[in-house]
């Protein structure tokens, strides 16, 4: 019998000064950037938390806390990278995983596929285990308000 994990994501940034986001490992130019200690990319992070989640190992915010020095603009990738490293070392694989971007802008659809290669490397999964899409709030809310960018994900963990 094959055993099997799922965990979700969800992270938040308000929009701050900047000339780009980081979403999926994806520089994206934007007119904004995120308010931070890291490099802010809320798809990765919700990722994160999916992995962590799985795993039963709690948040992001444990793991990386934004008091710690260290992880002052940290690259994600590098963060997400640590989390299958967790995965893995508890004889655990990603099989595959699912991320929605929730925004007014910047546009994510012209990103995607990118995303999803970066994300793909980093998880050691083929693309087509990479889902990445986005979505908007109707213009309701803090969201809706371009007030800021968020992304939940969910992640399937299977052993072995």
């Amino acid at each position: 019998m094959t055993k099997i994990r799922i965990g979700q994501g969800f992270d938040v940034h308000a929009f701050g000064d900047g000339d780009h986001v980081m979403l999926g490992g994806v520089r994206v130019p934007h007119t904004r950037g995120v308010l931070a200690h890291s490099d802010g990319d809320v798809a990765l992070h919700a990722l994160c938390d999916a992995i962590l989640g799985a795993l039963a190992l709690g948040d992001i915010g444990q793991h990386f806390p934004p008091t710690d020095p260290r992880w002052k603009d940290a690259d994600s990738r590098a963060l997400l990278r640590q989390c299958v490293a967790l995965v893995h070392a508890r004889g655990w694989r990603v099989g595959n995983c699912d991320l929605t971007i929730l925004c007014e802008q910047p546009k994510v659809g012209p990103h995607a596929q990118a995303m999803r290669e970066a994300i793909a490397a980093d998880l050691g999964i083929e693309v087509e285990a990479v889902g990445v899409k986005a979505t908007t709030t109707e213009a309701l809310g803090f969201l809706g308000r371009g007030e800021g960018i968020a992304a939940q994900a969910a992640c399937l963990l299977v052993h072995g």
